[in-house]
């Protein structure tokens, strides 16, 4: 089936974000595509749509931790899952500690010897984590022994106790927004934690959870979903259909460079989503194959404008 011409892009010396996307629209490839991706970020904000954001990889030592901020402070999320490593570099900065530029090519047995951690092209010195443990175990002091917490209840505890406004979790506390990390354990807030309770005393159910944020599936008029990469985050946000009576989610972006080839989650497509009931049948579905620090920086400036203007 033959569909509408290409429209070759035209680019201007002041062009804003949202122009720049506009000419790509009328391309293919990735270009077409962030640009499809904007027009359903936009759609998702109207009121009666729930928003799930989805997080994974190292954004917040990439530098897009501001974004995310601003993201729930300006209701682009309702709902946060993701990862406990990006939780653990969130509170990094926010108790001082700060990612460095380094080098993808560097002898990592000397980075060991120097006490740097390398993410990629990031550097971090072990020293950042003396300030992460101090601010944990002070949380985890002043828990109420006698409670039960969720993991997203601990969260919230844990972003109540930064002082820092550009925070993820303080935030998320600030604005309301849940934070749900269900693989916790896998990051340094999970091994304070056990090594907090080697001494101490504290109680987490990790299936507490599910109940709440079930009930928020059960309540949405239409559902939206922002997905960062894959893993578990992406899996969270979309199994959440499967007990529900919805047929899937009505809007879902997922940005990713994975491949689809090897059945990794990261590279699943959106239409084999629904085969499993989490992506409507009617839903608007758009797979951005592009680096997520270059894309959704983008696409949020993009929208943003958009509801500037509007």
């Amino acid at each position: 089936m033959i569909g509408n011409k290409i429209k070759p892009a035209e680019i201007r010396g002041t062009m804003t974000v949202n122009e720049l996307i506009g000419q790509m629209d009328g391309c293919a490839f990735g270009a077409g595509r962030i640009s499809r991706a904007c027009d359903i970020l936009e759609e998702m904000q109207a009121d009666d749509v729930t928003k799930f954001f989805g997080l994974s990889g190292a954004m917040v030592p990439a530098g897009m931790r501001n974004i995310v901020s601003d993201m729930i402070r300006d209701g682009y999320i309702d709902i946060l899952v993701t990862t406990g490593a990006n939780m653990v570099h969130d509170i990094i900065e926010a108790v001082g500690g700060c990612h460095t530029f380094g080098t993808e090519t560097a002898n990592d047995f000397d980075l060991r010897s120097q006490h740097i951690n390398r993410i990629y092209d990031v550097y971090l010195e072990d020293s950042c984590f003396e300030g992460l443990e101090k601010k944990l175990q002070g949380v985890f002091g002043g828990l109420d022994q006698s409670k039960i917490y969720s993991i997203r209840e601990l969260l919230t505890e844990i972003g109540k106790n930064l002082d820092d406004k550009h925070s993820i979790l303080r935030s998320a506390y600030e604005s309301d927004v849940p934070v749900y990390c269900p693989a916790i354990q896998d990051s340094v807030i999970g091994l304070q934690a056990w090594l907090y309770n080697q001494t101490g005393k504290m109680h987490v159910d990790a299936f507490k959870d599910m109940r709440e944020l079930l009930d928020r599936c059960f309540e949405a008029k239409r559902t939206g979903a922002l997905l960062i990469g894959g893993g578990v985050p992406k899996n969270y946000v979309l199994q959440c259909m499967l007990v529900t009576p919805r047929e899937g989610y009505d809007y879902v972006i997922q940005i990713t460079m994975d491949r689809a080839e090897t059945g990794g989650l990261s590279g699943a497509t959106l239409e084999e989503a629904r085969s499993w009931g989490k992506v409507g049948e009617n839903s608007k579905t758009v797979q951005v194959y592009c680096d997520a620090t270059i894309a959704l920086p983008m696409m949020l400036a993009a929208v943003n404008e958009r509801k500037q203007k509007k």
